[in-house]
């Protein structure tokens, strides 16, 4: 990627410090998660499955699950940044972790190294548990829900854990936000300096 350039549609950002922050951040500033092909990549770059892994079933009901998960997290958070009760996003949410999570097992590797595996292919439900499980994780540690943040990019959406030194994280990615506003304010300096 291009300094400065916004990520192409394609690219799936995993820069947030959480799954369900990830999830939330798929459909800025396009929707990403526009094909079964991409909501697996994201599932493979999440760690939730493995890059190998089966899928039987996944579909456009899949992107239904996913992309309806993603409205009740992105509701949550940002009622919990601005100190808004989101109740009805939480109740859905509590209702969506509610499943078992896929259970991980630890395979010999060609090279002899271990690697995840899943005992049997996931269903939806349980993939999508496992994103709402990590959201009511994030939300109930009060450690971890003190360094939410928002971008503070021009019309940046994404939230993020600030876990920098001194938690003074000021961009959802310094390459992305970070070098806008930089080059944002060198347009400024150079358009006040002329005569």
């Amino acid at each position: 990627m291009v300094l400065g350039m916004a990520p192409a549609p394609y690219e799936l950002r995993f820069d947030s410090g959480r799954s369900c922050l990830d999830l939330v951040a798929t459909n800025h500033p396009v929707e990403r998660l526009d094909s079964m092909a991409r909501l697996r990549a994201w599932l493979v770059g999440a760690g939730l499955v493995p890059p190998d892994a089966s899928l039987p079933g996944a579909g456009p009901s899949w992107l239904a699950e996913f992309t309806a998960l993603r409205g009740h997290i992105a509701e949550l958070v940002l009622g919990e940044i601005e100190s808004r009760p989101a109740d009805a996003a939480l109740e859905r949410v509590n209702a969506l972790a509610a499943p078992a999570p896929p259970a991980p097992c630890a395979v010999r590797a060609a090279d002899g190294t271990l690697a995840r595996a899943l005992r049997e292919a996931p269903e939806c439900a349980a993939l999508v548990a496992c994103v709402a499980r990590d959201a009511v994780d994030l939300l109930t540690d009060p450690v971890a829900r003190a360094l939410l943040r928002q971008c503070e990019g021009d019309n940046c959406p994404i939230v993020y854990l600030d876990t920098s030194r001194g938690h003074r994280r000021r961009w959802c990615s310094s390459e992305v936000c970070g070098n806008r506003e930089r080059v944002a304010r060198h347009r400024r300096r150079a358009a006040l300096s002329r005569p």
